[in-house]
């Protein structure tokens, strides 16, 4: 969706899983109308959220492919295809694999359009691990934390096609292993009430976007990106190797793998801002629409500017 104004910039939104491009609907207004929303017109940028590979409406490839694989097929959709120049990458999830990749491959510093990188969870790991006590800390906190959490990425990762069948013959199990983890996943806390998925999402958002993996049939395919990732070895930087474009972290409190220190951050991207939330989870542009949207138009003031 183009902005109301002229000469604006484009922003491209990935999604990951078990989400889908129904996680940005809230948000494509706020970014490309932001005088309805009580903004600056000039402020809006143009919007292009692609469905990744085997998920939703998108067809699947012939065989798993990676994200570092996606960046490459979304750099040729936005320059070739769609004629932008030069481009915003913004991503959580799978999304900030991509966008990372994105962001490092497809600069334009180098031979591609972005020309800037906006995070909500770190995707693309810099090389050389943590180091100081600190970053160690973060990183046993990690371990721990993936230990409990990580059940579903291996066998996503090693059989998807044997989950595939399960998921495809069951709604209800379907259902279940995509909304367990946005229960999980998300802020779901407010306050002065009880902890419950309901006070982020209504049932009508969660079952929307559980019915884009069932009348598609796409639950197996969406499964293969992990499948894909493995046989990539697409999740760390190459040695010495940095992200130069501008780069900004917005910080949601509720993310489930919660961002390591700045100093760790900055050993592999160029951070020109931080924005550290007040609430929002995993699910950063479903949860809160208005925070995500308002923290991205800043930074695209800033990286224009």
């Amino acid at each position: 969706m183009r902005a109301s104004a002229p000469g604006a910039p484009t922003v491209v939104l990935t999604h990951g899983w078990p989400g889908s491009v129904y996680e940005f609907y809230g948000v494509i207004e706020r970014l490309t109308r932001p005088e309805n929303h009580g903004g600056n017109a000039a402020h809006g940028v143009n919007v292009v959220v692609p469905s990744l590979p085997g998920y939703g409406f998108s067809g699947a490839p012939d065989r798993p492919i990676g994200p570092r694989r996606v960046a490459q097929l979304w750099d040729r959709l936005l320059r070739e295809v769609l004629g932008y120049e030069t481009y915003i990458a913004q991503g959580g999830d799978w999304g900030a694999m991509v966008s990372g990749w994105l962001a490092f491959e497809h600069s334009t510093s180098n031979r591609g359009g972005c020309r800037a990188l906006h995070l909500n969870m770190l995707g693309l790991q810099p090389a050389g691990g943590p180091q100081t006590d600190e970053e160690k800390a973060w990183q046993q906190r990690m371990r721990t934390l993936m230990a409990a959490e990580s059940g579903y990425m291996h066998e996503q990762s090693t059989k998807p096609v044997s989950l595939s069948y399960a998921m495809a013959d069951s709604p209800v199990g379907a259902a279940a292993w995509i909304l367990e983890k946005f229960n999980t996943w998300a802020d779901t806390t407010a306050e002065g009430q009880v902890d419950h998925i309901e006070n982020v999402f209504s049932r009508d958002q969660l079952l929307t976007n559980v019915m884009m993996y069932l009348v598609t049939g796409s639950f197996g395919t969406a499964t293969w990106l992990y499948r894909g990732a493995a046989g990539e070895d697409s999740r760390r930087m190459p040695d010495g190797a940095r992200v130069s474009v501008p780069t900004a972290v917005a910080n949601f409190p509720g993310e489930f793998m919660p961002w390591p220190p700045r100093s760790l951050v900055e050993r592999g991207y160029n951070v020109v801002r931080w924005s550290d939330m007040d609430r929002g989870g995993h699910f950063a542009a479903f949860e809160e629409p208005e925070v995500f949207a308002n923290d991205l138009l800043e930074f695209a003031r800033q990286v224009r500017d």
